[in-house]
């Protein structure tokens, strides 16, 4: 399954006790297929403002919302394959636009300006209006996490994903210094993302309903957020109409 870079689906979310864990993908791997990256470490390094203004408003949980990243598959170095990627969820929708460069070029996209080292396209557009209209938009927090990927033997757009050793990190908030930083998911608990355009098929459903699995909110990003604010003990309330959305600020890549 090649990579997508246009994704319009619903991301259901689903925390996994080892044991319920062993028995989904026993049965997972009855009715799906390995992805093209099968297992791997994913890194997703997230920009925001300098007062978070788009995670705190994704906490708020609004009927919009959106993030900005760029992510790789293992460690990266500048001639890295790597995605540049705009996630909007609206009314519980998630919208996924992404663009693939190395890495070298992903960089000057954000610290020289310089849109050409992204091949034009309209969602080369989209992200350079994001980049514009978030005030000094920069690296604040860095993910890492293994994944294994299934996609659908008769729904290739149905897919599930399973997440652990999920890590965060805000110092070396770069794709190239290495796995390491704070855990963020329960020990020995793993996360389900179930991945969906239409309906979810009814063996899934039996799997969950059986196993009393069931749907909750949660955001990586989110929870690395709030560990930040608590361990600083600072409590941020910062109305977002009072910040100025518009400008330019420059930055340094870590």
């Amino acid at each position: 399954m090649k990579d997508q870079m246009i994704f319009k689906r619903y991301e259901l979310k689903y925390m996994l006790t080892q044991e319920q864990y062993n028995t989904v993908i026993a049965e997972i791997k009855k009715h799906m297929n390995e992805d093209e990256h099968g297992h791997s470490t994913i890194q997703s390094l997230y920009f925001d403002t300098p007062d978070f203004l788009l995670i705190r408003r994704s906490i708020e949980k609004p009927m919009y919302k959106e993030k900005l990243r760029l992510r790789s598959y293992g460690v990266a170095d500048k001639d890295t394959k790597v995605f540049l990627e705009l996630k909007k969820k609206y009314d519980k929708v998630v919208y996924k636009r992404r663009v693939s460069t190395k890495e070298d070029n992903a960089v000057k996209f954000f610290t020289e300006d310089a849109t050409e080292a992204i091949k034009d396209s309209q969602i080369r557009h989209e992200l350079q209006y994001a980049k514009d209209l978030y005030d000094q938009l920069a690296p604040r927090v860095l993910l890492s996490y293994e994944r294994d990927a299934f996609y659908d033997k008769e729904d290739s757009n149905f897919r599930v994903t399973f997440d652990s050793n999920v890590l965060w990190r805000d110092t070396d908030v770069n794709l190239h210094s290495g796995i390491y930083g704070n855990e963020i998911l329960p020990k020995g608990y793993v996360l389900m993302e179930v991945k969906v355009a239409g309906g979810i098929p009814m063996w899934m459903t039996k799997l969950l309903s059986e196993n009393k699995i069931y749907k909750r909110s949660f955001s990586k990003y989110g929870t690395a957020y709030k560990t930040m604010l608590a361990r600083s003990g600072k409590i941020r309330q910062v109305a977002a109409a009072a910040y100025n959305l518009r400008g330019k600020g420059a930055y340094t890549y870590a």
